[in-house]
């Protein structure tokens, strides 16, 4: 991000906003002086998801203060994110917005995007066509300039930010008021600046996943894992018993007599002992797996622990500090935290 100028990043929190804070923070560290900073707010009354505009006409006074453009994520997306071909794509067309789209094998389950080959300008967009208009659809990743702030509806009020830290003094509140009118950027402000000729499609070149559940999570996992070994092959884990892209935290320890792999992430702290085998799985930070456990396409919570042969299956998740006791069968079971498992889940369900 700061190769390409960001020099601060808002969040539209709400559930575990603390935990997505801490880990910024961590990010911030890690980067060390000269990253960007960044501000956390909650979303206005109505506002659930990141699709919405409302998180934008909140930091109105941040995203406009430079009138620089800024760029707008989507949380629920993985790929490989193209910020400097994007920001280059945007200053070249002159127009209001621009957003990245991907091509898809199912069109017809997707709205798509209709746009111009050789200038990239949106026409116009298809909810879920019948018939073949396009193949693109929205990747969830923007690029605009400060004038589509202006197509959002605000009131009068107060609403003011945290400040995390980061360059510069911490900004002024936000004169907006947190009882905005729900407002659609896909539904309601694109297809406006698509009629204005104001709004312009680059195509994504590498890999992207919705990553919003579980199983399309896993998906994603495997994409980056291959990414990776394209990319920056030495950083996947490789020794005895690893079977194609595995990455692996330093501070995990695994055990003797395991298969890991192909596509599995395990990280910090994890222990996995003796003679386990682990394929498609996502392993978080503090779990253990007991001896001769087998587990496939699952993913495994923070603090979690698997007993002595159990067999885990078919996008089962656990979530934080769930312990599954010994000897036991998970077949696509959904388990809320703080769970204790004592029988085995034979068929997909979940588990509060």
């Amino acid at each position: 991000l700061p190769q390409v100028g960001v020099s601060h990043v808002v969040l539209a929190v709400s559930y575990m906003s603390e935990a997505l804070e801490a880990a910024m923070r961590e990010q911030e560290q890690r980067v060390g002086p000269g990253g960007p900073g960044h501000w956390a707010h909650p979303p206005p009354c109505g506002v659930t998801h990141g699709r919405a505009a409302g998180p934008l006409a909140l930091a109105r006074d941040l995203l406009a203060e430079d009138g620089e453009p800024f760029f707008v994520l989507n949380s629920d997306v993985i790929c490989e994110f193209p910020f400097a071909a994007l920001a280059r794509f945007h200053q070249q067309h002159g127009g209001e917005g621009s957003l990245v789209v991907t091509r898809v094998e199912e069109p017809a389950k997707y709205g798509v995007v209709v746009s111009e080959a050789d200038t990239g300008r949106i026409c116009r967009f298809v909810e879920k066509p019948r018939v073949f208009v396009s193949n693109k659809i929205n990747a969830g990743l923007y690029i605009f300039s400060p004038g589509i702030l202006q197509r959002i509806q605000v009131g009068a009020g107060v609403l003011e930010l945290g400040w995390a830290g980061g360059p510069g003094p911490p900004p002024q509140p936000c004169a907006l008021s947190p009882q905005l009118r729900p407002t659609s950027i896909e539904k309601e402000i694109f297809p406006a600046m698509a009629q204005e000729g104001q709004l312009y499609a680059m195509e994504l070149q590498s890999f992207w996943m919705d990553i919003g559940q579980p199983k399309d999570f896993l998906t994603g996992m495997c994409m980056y894992l291959q990414w990776l070994r394209a990319q920056h092959p030495e950083k996947l884990h490789s020794g005895a018993g690893v079977v194609g892209n595995v990455l692996v935290d330093p501070t995990a320890k695994i055990g003797a007599n395991c298969v890991i792999g192909p596509n599995v992430t395990i990280g910090a702290g994890v222990v996995v002992e003796d003679g386990v085998r682990i394929k498609r799985c996502t392993v978080l930070e503090g779990a253990r797996i007991r001896s001769h456990s087998w587990l496939e396409s699952c993913i495994v919570g923070w603090s979690c622990s698997v007993g002595q042969w159990v067999r885990m299956e078919n996008v089962t998740v656990l979530g934080e500090d769930v312990i599954v006791n010994d000897e036991l069968y998970l077949n696509g079971a959904n388990v809320l935290p703080h769970k204790s498992i004592a029988e085995s889940v034979p068929e997909p369900r979940i588990i509060m």
